[in-house]
């Protein structure tokens, strides 16, 4: 193959630039976990990329550089049964140990990639999606970016030359699930394969069973295509955009497909399941792609986040064009921030008496304001860039009067004692097992990254005093009432840490149900600002700074000093932020949520003061911040006033003082 060889050399001059480029090979790699690699994802190879820019396009000449690049810095690629033979005890994998991917069965694969790994000797996984090989001469096909003809995807005969080389491992990409489909009455398109169909002809949505029938019966289908065609089923699926749920990898298993790839980040150590392999995302053809690729294989660092907090109610209207109107405002105004994070309104407060009575998306118990969630979260991420997080209550539901479960809510021993919230009592089984329910509709109905569980999720030192929460407290050891176990102080603080462990494993348990939909799912929890400056007033929120280090992603720390009465605001932010810093590794697990509202006076706070307790907190250590609300409408904060401290692109963060 002479063509390949004087491709090499004419690439050896670039190859040496890229060497250049290459800065120590990932930092770490001495320390990765014995039997880790990294998976790399490609797309489409063709030698045009300048023509028809495509951002998951690289061309020959760029992927040769790639694997000169991975030989000459001592990575060593693999194969899927070099994995299966580690996984098995059988024989360890080398190190720097990397698996290449190619998603879609382009034709450029067979003609462009094929004999560059031949010459190289290396294997690689390509992903083929079945109805685009079966379909006509001359049909159209939308793949990625772009529309593609049918003379673009290789032909079954091709496929069969690659798999019987033994250097090309091929894996299912669905046979017809890799496209969007409605998922809401707006039209939003969600990837098909973890989409619940919204049908606007009836207004209905897909059903679980009709969901599940449906990805079921199509990994199936490729499955029995490609065995007809090249004389062996896939055991490699490779989710189309990466998406995927646990419904999808039990009909990936079913259909004789254990291992699966994701686009998720980060290393695949042994702890990693073969169900669900991350992958790192390769775009882009200039010289960042060489850059990008030297970074997929350095450990990644955390970078802050910075957090705009979005009430949904200022999105809603009943008029559909103007809540049109109010979603593109919002979505230009995030990306402006620089924001990297919208915790997102999921409930409908518009009284502002924060407990739901109404949620924007269908579910099985509380009305739907509107089916707004999973369209404002889909354009966030996809329009502005950053990571959504549901923001709902734990336990702050106004049930329909006729709803049995509508009076089964926390009580309190002394009505002087109550929380403000309206909530239905955690202890009671069906009361929990409703609001499982809403959080699961939620998931299945949307895509996000993370859940915030609201500052609702708290119970004073006279609460609950329902009869499910004293049967739970005997269950303790515990006498029956609230009166009588605040008679003992010894009992009285033993029943506030079985209280925050009870409200934290509550959360667990909706977050655990979430992610059966949303399977890398983040969490985020809401904690008042005094419990972490007076720990002992844990009995009387039953929040735990420690504990909620210990549990969630982040902990959004209400650092609100208007509303906490502090005559002195920003020495009141540095105390904070520096006795959170007291606790190892904490400031980075926190996210400090300034308030931009005074709601005492019901006055807003300007840009420029927010700009300047940020400026603070950083000076603290504090890593992660944003605030609440965000008034798009009104420009409230005005950004012009705030970017410099809130954006990352212009001020990153820099270390404590």
């Amino acid at each position: 193959m002479p063509n390949v060889h004087t491709l090499l050399r004419h690439f050896a001059a670039l190859a040496l630039a890229a060497l250049v480029l290459a800065l120590p090979a990932r930092a770490d790699t001495a320390t990765w976990p014995a039997d880790s690699f990294e998976v790399l994802c490609y797309h489409e190879v063709r030698d045009d990329v300048w023509v028809l820019p495509d951002p998951y396009a690289v061309s020959t000449r760029r992927l040769a550089q790639h694997f000169e690049w991975l030989r000459e810095n001592g990575y060593h690629v693999i194969s899927v049964d070099d994995i299966l033979d580690a996984r098995a005890g059988k024989k360890p994998l080398p190190p720097k140990a990397i698996l290449l991917s190619f998603d879609d069965g382009y034709r450029s694969f067979y003609t462009n990639v094929f004999p560059l790994l031949k010459a190289f000797g290396y294997h690689a996984v390509q992903g083929i999606v079945g109805h685009w090989i079966d379909a006509t001469e001359g049909a159209e096909i939308t793949a990625e970016s772009r529309n593609y003809s049918r003379d673009d995807i290789m032909t079954w005969a091709q496929i069969k030359e690659l798999s019987d080389s033994g250097l090309v491992e091929i894996a299912s990409h669905s046979f017809n699930e890799h496209h969007g489909s409605q998922a809401n009455p707006q039209g939003n398109q969600l990837p098909a394969l973890i989409t619940h169909v919204y049908d606007p002809s009836t207004g209905l949505y897909e059903s679980d069973d009709e969901y599940q029938s449906r990805i079921r019966s199509d990994l199936q289908q490729n499955s029995d295509v490609i065995a007809k065609h090249i004389g062996k089923a896939p055991r490699v699926m490779v989710w189309p955009y990466g998406r995927y749920n646990q419904a999808t990898i039990n009909a990936a298993k079913a259909a004789g497909m254990p291992i699966t790839l994701t686009l998720d980040d980060g290393t695949n150590s042994p702890d990693v399941g073969l169900d669900r392999l991350r992958r790192v995302l390769i775009t882009h053809n200039d010289g960042e792609s060489t850059k990008a690729l030297d970074a997929a294989m350095r450990a990644s660092s955390v970078r802050p986040i910075r957090v705009m907090h979005v009430d949904l109610d200022y999105v809603y209207d009943a008029d559909p064009k103007q809540q049109e109107l109010n979603l593109g405002k919002l979505l230009d105004r995030v990306k402006a921030s620089g924001a990297t994070t919208v915790f997102l309104q999921a409930y409908a407060d518009p009284s502002g008496a924060g407990a739901a009575t109404a949620l924007y998306f269908p579910n099985r118990h509380l009305p739907m304001r509107a089916d707004l969630f999973s369209r404002a979260a889909w354009q966030l991420e996809t329009r502005a860039g950053v990571k959504v997080y549901a923001w709902m209550p734990l336990m702050a539901y106004v049930l329909p009067e006729k709803d049995p479960l509508a009076s089964h809510v926390v009580t309190a021993s002394d009505p002087k004692g109550a929380n403000a919230y309206h909530r239905l009592s955690p202890f009671d089984p069906a009361a929990r097992a409703l609001i499982g329910d809403l959080y699961e509709d939620l998931a299945t109905h949307a895509i996000f990254q993370g859940v915030l569980f609201h500052d609702d999720a708290t119970l004073t030192d006279f609460e609950d005093d329902s009869p499910a929460a004293r049967a739970v407290y005997q269950s303790w050891g515990l006498p029956g009432s609230v009166a009588d176990i605040r008679k003992d102080p010894a009992l009285a603080s033993r029943w506030s840490t079985l209280k925050t462990a009870y409200l934290t494993d509550f959360s667990m348990q909706l977050a655990d149900r979430v992610r059966q939909w949303q399977p890398n799912l983040k969490t985020a929890r809401n904690i008042y600002a005094r419990v972490i400056l007076q720990p002992e007033s844990q009995a009387w929120f039953a929040q735990s700074l420690p504990d909620f280090l210990n549990h969630y992603d982040y902990t959004a720390i209400m650092a609100m000093p208007y509303m906490e009465g502090a005559k002195e605001p920003l020495p009141w932010l540095k105390n904070l932020a520096q006795t959170v810093g007291q606790i190892p590794g904490a400031l980075d697990k926190s996210v400090f949520e300034l308030q931009a509202t005074d709601w005492k006076t019901s006055t807003p706070i300007s840009g420029h003061e927010l700009a300047t307790q940020m400026d603070v907190l950083i000076d603290a250590g504090a890593r992660n911040y944003g605030y609440y609300p965000d008034d798009f409408v009104r420009d409230q904060p005005k950004l012009d006033e705030l970017i410099e401290r809130f954006s990352l692109r212009s001020f990153p963060y820099r270390s404590g003082k």
